[in-house]
């Protein structure tokens, strides 16, 4: 058995857990437990203090896991089982050597995240959605789902969110489309941004509320609570819930949609639509909840209006020309983003719904992405060009900012 068992088995033989012990109190325990062992056992004074904090790690914190929850360079975190461990740094993937001690360790950290979170996680429930203390984002899958032992992964989002200026000064986008929004955020359109997995929607999302009045009522509604909207006083925030054993009955965004418009809202925020909840969100932008935002997975502008046909159609059966007639109506614009080859994020288009012309959605392309770079080039090379004129005014009109309208330096 190696030191660092050795010495967590002896610790575990002194703590008595039934009292609840404080966070001084486990330090004191493990430095005078590596005191008594190390009188019959050399180990380096730089690795006692790599014990140390692994032993503190493991006995009050989650384990290994901790170290990379502690490195804020780190953004994703995937465990797909106990040895093998990846995470994600600057948009590359890098393998790592660490690993737990087994199995069973790591469902007990898993035990832990979902326990704090209020989400239960076993063989009758083996996926679970949740988030850690820092607002990070945690999916779990276990046995039998998981063949290759407990998967864990972890979006982490920045303790300060990522606003406006930091997009513009990283390339995300210019600041004349990021003024470009700004109006539209206030003059109360109704937006989607979509894009797909880790093209930076909730980020953007994040940004973009930056721009919302602070006079307004906004309600957030998530699966796992990510926003970090902190300028606004009247804010409520709501996260759905699971099933659970004790016979909790789930909360699910339909359900928090239909009862955001009981509570005033100026404003509804939906961190993702993946299904039937498109149809609530829809009839709410359709019934005088300008300014409404979310998000979307999808490929492009027009396929995320195809992937809202499909939504509507999980939640109720209608006819297309109906649901297309929604999607119309209730939306505004559509900022789609991505990932490029060479990691950078950035918005690739922004396009307005016109509406409906013999049976299907019009639109037109505001603003979208020019790449100057050839394929060669490790570096993604562009300009987000404006294409075309805003056509519908009418809400900026009413806000009075209409005249303040500049698409391009």
């Amino acid at each position: 058995m190696d030191d660092k068992n050795e010495i967590l088995r002896l610790i575990h033989q002194k703590i008595d857990y039934s009292k609840a012990p404080a966070d001084e109190e486990i330090e004191m325990l493990i430095a005078n437990t590596m005191a008594e062992y190390c009188k019959d056992h050399y180990i380096s004074i730089r690795d006692k203090i790599r014990l140390g904090k692994e032993l503190y790690n493991t006995v009050r914190k989650l384990d290994l896991l901790q170290e990379f929850l502690e490195d804020e360079e780190i953004t994703e975190i995937m465990i797909n089982g106990p040895n093998s461990i990846f995470i994600e740094k600057a948009g590359r993937l890098y393998e790592r050597s660490e690993h737990f001690d087994s199995k069973e360790k790591l469902e007990d950290v898993i035990q832990q995240i979902a326990a704090k979170c209020n989400r239960a996680v076993n063989e009758a429930s083996p996926i679970v959605d949740a988030r850690l203390e820092d607002g990070s984002r945690v999916n779990v899958v276990m046995a039998p789902i998981a063949l290759n032992g407990p998967i864990l992964t972890i979006r982490r989002f920045p303790k300060d969110p990522i606003g406006i200026p930091t997009l513009i000064k990283i390339g995300s986008l210019p600041e004349y489309a990021a003024n470009f929004l700004r109006l539209l955020v206030v003059g109360g359109y109704n937006i989607l941004i979509s894009g797909g997995t880790g093209s930076g929607k909730t980020t953007f999302l994040n940004a973009l509320s930056d721009f919302i009045p602070s006079t307004e009522r906004i309600i957030t509604i998530e699966d796992s609570a990510e926003l970090q909207i902190r300028q606004i006083p009247n804010l409520v925030r709501m996260e759905t819930r699971n099933a659970n054993t004790e016979g909790s009955v789930p909360i699910t965004i339909r359900d928090l949609i239909k009862t955001s418009l009981r509570m005033r809202p100026d404003r509804i925020i939906v961190g993702e639509v993946r299904g039937a909840e498109a149809l609530d969100l829809l009839q709410a932008m359709n019934t005088g909840h300008d300014g409404s935002i979310s998000t979307g997975h999808a490929n492009s502008a027009r396929d995320m209006l195809s992937r809202l046909e499909t939504m509507v159609l999980m939640g109720m059966d209608l006819p297309l020309t109906a649901i297309r007639q929604q999607i119309a109506s209730g939306i505004d614009i559509i900022v789609h983003l991505g990932r490029l080859r060479d990691k950078t994020r950035k918005v690739l288009e922004i396009v307005e719904i016109l509406g409906m012309e013999e049976g299907e959605i019009k639109t037109k392309s505001i603003y979208k992405f020019e790449e100057t770079s050839t394929e060669k080039d490790e570096k993604v090379e562009g300009k987000l060009e404006f294409k075309n004129e805003l056509s519908y005014k009418e809400k900026l009109q009413q806000a009075g900012i209409s005249h303040l309208l500049v698409y391009s330096n």
